[in-house]
């Protein structure tokens, strides 16, 4: 959690911190004598929560549950809680900042300025990159929950046009039109992803998918890493299928040093950031916040 306070937690029992937790077996270890974990990409599995008898609640500071055995903690009576929306508004400014420093070179022009270049220039202005507005653009929304309809409000602003797809098949009361994926990526200037991985999502875009969009289109993906086959969009930048992608998650995180996306023969038209779009301070403080009120609300009911 970075430098966020932990005092909401703290007021309410004995908390103890720990850092990276990176096996199942320091899992059993830590948390031999507490009632509740709270924990982020630590999986919860059925041996786990064998091995803690103690245990009655396990806080996730995070939307997704996927790293849980919810059956078995169901079986079990332990209690699981996730935190929705405390990341709508970081995760989507994250997504603008994405997209907005790729299609705008924003690293070459300020590389430009900085290194002189420009200063002996004897020009006021710089023609060797070139960009496009967002106005009038098509722009798709792959996911329609809360992050994917902030992500249209702002799309709006900048005189977009709005599209989306639902994952889910049940999110489709947008006031925007609701296409097909394949019809949303043929048609689209930006592709912007903002689902949660699960059946209907994993590989959702892979080489063939990105193969049916415009050369000129953006893709942005800030939902989860699984979601774009990353050897499929490094084949398709390196055949230039598209002008750029913008990615903020990863299949694997941190990235592997043998990722292809570290070696696209052009890496101008790659933005990556190390999964940071929930990060903003006033999310991290939401976040923690949100997790005390769930111990909280627990507590009442359990009788604690």
């Amino acid at each position: 959690m970075g430098d966020t306070s932990l005092a909401p937690l703290e007021k309410l029992g004995a908390l103890t911190v720990y850092g990276d937790t990176l096996t199942s077996e320091e899992v059993v270890e830590r948390c031999a004598k507490a009632d509740i974990i709270i924990c982020n990409k630590v999986k919860i599995t059925a041996a786990v929560m064998d091995a803690l008898p103690k245990l009655r609640l396990v806080c996730l500071t995070a939307t997704g549950m996927n790293n849980v055995d919810l059956n078995h903690a169901g079986q079990k009576g332990i209690a699981v809680k996730n935190v929705a929306g405390y990341s709508t508004a970081s995760v989507s400014q994250v997504t603008f900042a994405l997209l907005l420093s790729l299609m705008h070179s924003v690293a070459y022009f300020d590389t430009y300025v900085k290194s002189g270049q420009y200063a002996r220039s004897g020009l006021f202005t710089h023609y060797g990159r070139s960009f496009c507005e967002l106005e009038g653009k098509k722009f798709g929304v792959i996911g329609m929950g809360n992050i994917g309809k902030r992500v249209a409000r702002i799309a709006e602003a900048f005189g977009a046009r709005v599209v989306y797809y639902s994952t889910s098949g049940k999110n489709l009361t947008a006031p925007y039109p609701s296409l097909p994926l394949d019809e949303l990526l043929k048609t689209s200037d930006v592709a912007s992803i903002h689902a949660p991985l699960n059946s209907n999502t994993y590989n959702l875009i892979d080489y063939p998918q990105l193969q049916l969009m415009k050369p000129a289109a953006y893709l942005v993906n800030v939902g989860r890493g699984k979601i774009v086959n990353e050897a499929g969009l490094a084949r398709a930048l390196n055949e230039n299928l598209i002008a750029g992608a913008a990615l903020d998650v990863f299949e694997h995180e941190p990235l592997n040093h043998d990722n292809p996306l570290l070696s696209v023969k052009n890496p101008e038209k790659l933005m990556l950031s190390p999964h940071i779009g929930w990060l903003s301070v006033e999310a991290r403080r939401t976040l923690i916040e949100k997790v005390a009120k769930n111990i909280e609300e627990w507590s009442k009911t359990a009788g604690c």
